[in-house]
């Protein structure tokens, strides 16, 4: 069976961790392929509102295997809140969860450095969410990086204690004014490590190939969005993995042409949080608007998102990167009430006009062309069936389909499971 993929499009936030719960029931695995406690997984069912930072979003599912593949990054103290979270709710996450052994740890020094390197930079932060995502990249490419698997060998304590030690030299080269005591921090690391060592671990390239084999449907969950690619995102305002579907090939340990279908996700406007260019960043009411209605607040660090009309530049060159074959809007709820909508479908780059997304976005080379297209005033967030969405509602995403070339076969209409509607 093929792996079908689900990637966020913009740079985050788009409402991937819905979605994962939504489709979860079609399939028999979901696999989480890079990233780490960066990610904020948004579910909210039966009343009740769930945020995932590492586990994968299949976890209510009791008849669903959820792996952390080998391109997730885990910091084991995040990852046992989670567990602990989960267990409130009388989820058995360990029958249906699986660690892979070649998964890298966030050490507490990693996050140090990743708050030392940030204050160092001045005004010239990246808008890092100081989890220890980049330094442990940075160790993971650099040889030096310890291992989910390395728990398992008699000397990963030794281990620990030369990167650790190797950190601290590092932080104070920083010079920056980072206060902390790492005995502290690793009484509660030590004891998260217990908490992992108690779930299973896996050769997670084997497992899944051994799945393909038997059968099983497997379907893998992106996080952050493509335009904070590494490669293909602003940068150097990225995180540190691959978050396009490429990603998901050399995370999980599968090969390209296994790949199935490529489920693309994108708000009817754009966000983004913390540093980097926006070209569509609106700073009047309507942005204000936008962010109130559609509750634009990380989910992992409570920060304000910023809010601007739908780049189209950026979300073809996203479907491109990527080769979506299905889209996935979503919030679509959260532009009721504007008279009228707008949707940048060029850029003014140097003085030219231009439909692709050029090197270098800042605001100093590049401003966004609209298309302005008639909004709608109905409510959507009762709506359950296609047939009841507003005309303009269904022309604004005929428009965009016609402009992407690639049909949006799922709206979502609210934050609840059940506020999704399938299109024909």
């Amino acid at each position: 069976m093929a792996v079908d993929l689900l990637l966020g499009l913009q740079w985050g936030d788009e409402g991937k961790g819905k979605i994962v719960d939504v489709f979860t029931t079609k399939y028999d695995i979901i696999a989480r392929f890079q990233g780490g406690p960066n990610a904020g997984h948004t579910l909210e069912f039966d009343g009740q509102k769930h945020v995932l930072h590492t586990i994968p979003s299949g976890i209510f599912h009791e008849n669903t295997v959820n792996l952390v593949g080998n391109g997730v990054v885990i910091d084991p103290v995040i990852f046992k809140r989670e567990l602990d979270n989960l267990a409130k709710h009388n989820v058995d996450y360990k029958s249906r969860l699986l660690i892979s052994r070649k998964a890298h740890l966030i050490l507490p020094t990693h996050r140090l450095l990743d708050a030392a390197s940030e204050a160092s930079k001045g005004k010239a932060k990246i808008g890092s969410t100081l989890k220890g995502i980049g330094p442990t990249y940075m160790d993971k490419t650099g040889r030096n990086g310890i291992r989910v698997g390395d728990l398992e060998l008699d000397d990963w304590k030794e281990r620990y204690q030369n990167l650790a030690n190797k950190h601290v030299k590092m932080i104070d080269f920083y010079d920056a004014d980072v206060q902390y005591d790492l005995s502290e921090l690793e009484k509660e690391f030590f004891e998260a490590v217990k908490t992992l060592k108690s779930l299973q671990f896996i050769d997670s390239e084997e497992y899944l190939q051994q799945a393909q084999a038997s059968g099983k449907t497997i379907l893998a969950e992106g996080a952050q969005g493509s335009l904070l690619d590494i490669d293909f995102g602003t940068y150097p305002f990225v995180t540190s993995s691959n978050t396009t579907a490429a990603g998901a090939c050399t995370g999980l340990g599968v090969s390209p042409r296994q790949i199935g279908e490529a489920f693309g996700i994108f708000k009817a406007y754009t966000t983004r949080v913390g540093s980097g260019p926006f070209p569509t960043e609106l700073f009047d009411e309507v942005g204000e608007t936008m962010g109130r209605v559609g509750n634009e607040f990380g989910a992992t660090t409570g920060r304000p998102r910023r809010c601007g009309w739908l780049d189209l530049v950026a979300l073809k060159y996203a479907v491109q990167v990527n080769g979506i074959t299905q889209l996935i809007m979503m919030k679509g709820d959260v532009l009721s009430g504007f008279d009228t909508l707008k949707v940048c479908t060029s850029y003014k780059y140097r003085g030219e006009e231009i439909k692709h997304l050029p090197y270098n976005i800042e605001e100093q080379n590049v401003s966004p062309v609209y298309t302005e297209l008639k909004g709608w005033s109905a409510d959507l967030t009762g709506m359950t069936e296609a047939s009841q969405l507003p005309k303009e509602f269904n022309d604004y995403v005929a428009f965009l389909e016609k402009e992407l070339n690639v049909p949006i076969s799922v709206v979502s209409v609210g934050p609840d499971r059940t506020q999704t509607i399938t299109r024909k």
